[in-house]
């Protein structure tokens, strides 16, 4: 099988499989310490419409599935795409539905632990660097002595944990988080990463249709897991491309405390016209000349 159909074949899987998830995950949804599941995973919108939050669980199932059947992938490729998507999906759920917004971005959540308070934030954030260094041990680096495989392990991890963060901040308008995804796994898709990257971007593609209509949403659950996943697709460049990833992941990181990126997407016309392609009209502002109301997406710490 050429690596063109692997990857057709990883992303016809991760498809399939996550509508089949998210199929059963909203016919019967999971309830919770005595809680009905519609109560536990549901949200309102900035339409006052109802979503939910089950989009993100079925992504995360339907990637790993589907990344432990997909063909041209390693024993250890398969474990590391299982623990860095999976524990991150993990963690992101746990945010979503234990979090708050009393504390967000690095700074809240570094504020809160100095005041002796741990947030669901701070331990989601934590477990993904965690995670993140697993993974990135488990899929190996190929380093010829020992110095340069713990050094590409700091890197890799920091990778996959700085894009599981980064893929989060995106979700704030319908289908944005997934259609960043898709835009950033498509060249990895025609590269080393190919086989890593194929069950997650179908994954996504396969719910972006929900997404757009705003029946549901991805949360903390999904974007982790997607970011992670394609941060761990990213480590299968060589070193300098790496380092490059990295930079920019910091950057963007970084940026994300003092820079609102819906503001810079809405007010960049090429941006703007791609975050708005498929979805629905958004609400006519009150005021005239006012900007586009914040969507209620999810209470997100991290952000």
């Amino acid at each position: 099988m050429t690596s063109a159909l692997k990857v057709l074949a990883g992303g016809a899987l991760g498809a399939v499989a996550a509508r089949a998830a998210y199929t059963a995950l909203t016919r019967r949804p999971p309830a919770l310490k005595g809680l009905p599941g519609d109560e536990v995973w549901g949200r309102t919108n900035h339409r006052g419409e109802p979503v939910t939050l089950l989009e993100g669980p079925a992504f995360v199932a339907g990637a790993a599935a589907a990344g432990l059947l997909t063909p041209g992938l390693t024993g250890r490729m398969r474990a590391a795409a299982l623990l860095a998507g999976a524990g991150s999906g993990l963690l992101g759920a746990y945010d979503d539905l234990a979090g708050s917004a009393s504390s967000r971005g690095f700074k809240g959540h570094l504020s809160a632990l100095a005041r002796g308070e741990v947030t669901s934030g701070a331990v989601k954030l934590l477990g993904i660097g965690a995670g993140g260094l697993a993974a990135a041990a488990v899929a190996g680096t190929g380093a010829r002595t020992k110095s340069g495989a713990l050094f590409d392990v700091l890197v890799n991890g920091a990778i996959i944990a700085g894009s599981a963060n980064l893929m989060n901040l995106f979700d704030l308008r319908p289908g944005r988080a997934i259609k960043v995804g898709l835009l950033v796994g498509a060249p990895l898709a025609a590269g080393s990463g190919a086989a890593v990257v194929a069950a997650p971007l179908g994954a996504a593609a396969g719910l972006l249709p929900e997404d757009l209509a705003e029946r549901a949403m991805l949360g903390d659950a999904g974007a982790n897991g997607l970011g992670a996943l394609l941060g761990l697709a990213a480590t299968r460049l060589g070193r300098g491309p790496r380092l490059a990833v990295l930079a920019g992941l910091v950057g963007l990181n970084g940026a994300s405390e003092v820079v609102s990126f819906t503001k810079v997407i809405r007010e960049t016309p090429v941006l703007n016209w791609l975050d708005m392609l498929g979805r629905r009209p958004v609400p006519v502002p009150a005021t005239p000349g006012s900007p586009e109301p914040e969507p209620v997406r999810v209470a997100d710490s991290t952000r």
